[in-house]
């Protein structure tokens, strides 16, 4: 019998009881998470009480529980994660890796993509910004990684052979954490990601009252088509990067233009007949797909304060204002901007986001006056490709979350 998210709540919660601390046995350590959302915002009235894109308003559910297992003997080091949400999941991470006398590392398997600023990108937020959900951070490929630190230099090199698998979830395609270009028989989803190259440089300034990150990263590959409906084609995206620090101030700046370069051959159209448009193809994470703007520029800001309050109850309380926007380069697609306003308390095991997010583009901030079409061109949806429903809605989100 598939669990629910209520098993899972019960299953979880019971487990972050009993584990103050990760289970060390012999060279590996087993930790994990537990998370919920309460969430309320602009969401139509489904007439029901299951979740749409990110609930009705009101609504507490599981956001999901993750077992995470890391390796270390020697030199030889490891990491897997797994992770379980409401209908679906996936595996998260899984590399076997070397660290090297000098300092270096290399890992293979299902790894970090090193592209952007940091792990998650330029944001602090639970929603992170708009690069996450066009496969620019955070994203999760298949392939080897290597990365080296001198003087005050950090640099990454890597070639993934394809991107993450689909895992068990109602979609085919889909089942998967990061967002990867797709293939699932819909109109615009008539690729699949393949031979990636990445490129990170990094430089630390190391500034005695402004330290200072200052990088680019590169990404090329390959699209592979399905012949019937798209020819072979490439993709590119190219960022320049920085993260600065005051006292307590952390300011994370970034700038990203992005390719990904759909050719629809003239047989290849939608539901209705009409050609298909190069400047949309299709993304899916999450056990969704859906399209997204080919082309774009995200310029993003993310800044950050961290206190340590005199509460006994409270480590650190973060606050943070991450605002993104993709600049789509194609006529008749309207951009897409998110700005999140929030604060991060940590205690203990506890990592709590209370986030307030508008979007004038974001699938998951709000659906009021979304209309679904016959196709997608007659569809008015906010999203990040044409963004037809072109207003900005509002989502109250609190994250509970318990690492052990």
């Amino acid at each position: 019998m598939p669990l629910t998210k209520f098993s899972l709540l019960f299953l979880a919660t019971g487990l972050a009881a009993l584990s103050a601390a990760a289970i060390e046995i012999g060279d590996f350590e087993i930790g994990g998470a537990i998370r919920a959302n309460y969430i309320y915002g602009d969401y139509s009235p489904s007439g029901g009480d299951e979740a749409q894109r990110g609930d009705n308003g009101g609504d507490f559910e599981l956001d999901v529980f993750r077992i995470n297992l890391d390796y270390e003997k020697g030199s030889f080091v490891g990491k897997a994660e797994y992770r379980w949400y409401n209908g679906y999941n996936f595996l998260h991470t899984g590399w076997v890796g070397y660290n090297f006398e000098d300092g270096s590392q290399v890992q293979v398997g299902l790894n970090r993509v090193p592209f952007g600023v940091g792990a998650y990108g330029p944001a602090n937020s639970w929603f992170f910004d708009q690069h996450y959900y066009v496969g620019l951070s955070d994203d999760m490929d298949v392939g080897v990684k290597y990365t080296r630190s001198y003087d005050h230099w950090v640099v990454a090199l890597a070639y993934y052979l394809r991107a993450e698998n689909s895992f068990v979830g109602a979609s085919e395609e889909s089942a998967r954490y990061s967002y990867d270009i797709v293939d699932n028989g819909s109109p615009y989803s008539h690729y699949s990601e393949e031979h990636q190259f990445n490129v990170r440089m990094i430089y630390k300034t190391l500034h005695e009252t402004l330290p200072t990150d200052v990088g680019i990263s590169l990404q090329w590959g390959q699209l592979a088509a399905d012949g019937e409906f798209a020819e072979d084609s490439e993709a590119y995206a190219i960022s320049v990067h920085s993260k600065t620090l005051y006292e307590n101030w952390t300011l994370m700046l970034q700038l990203t233009q992005y390719d990904y370069q759909a050719d629809y051959k003239e047989s290849a159209a939608d539901e209705n007949g009409i050609p298909l448009d190069d400047d949309l193809i299709t993304m899916g994470a999450y056990d969704f797909a859906w399209p997204v703007a080919g082309k774009g520029l995200i310029p993003s800001v993310a800044l950050s304060y961290k206190m340590t309050p005199e509460i006994e109850w409270i480590d650190s309380i973060t606050f943070y204002n991450d605002y993104s926007v993709i600049l789509k380069d194609a006529d008749g697609l309207n951009d897409s901007g998110l700005n999140v306003t929030g604060m991060a308390i940590a205690r203990g095991g506890w990592y709590i986001y209370v986030d307030y997010a508008v979007s004038n583009g974001n699938y998951f901030v709000g659906d009021e006056g979304d209309v679904y079409g016959d196709s997608y061109l007659d569809s008015t949806v906010g999203d990040f490709g044409a963004n037809a429903n072109d207003e900005w809605k509002g989502r109250f989100n609190i994250n509970f979350g318990y690492y052990f």
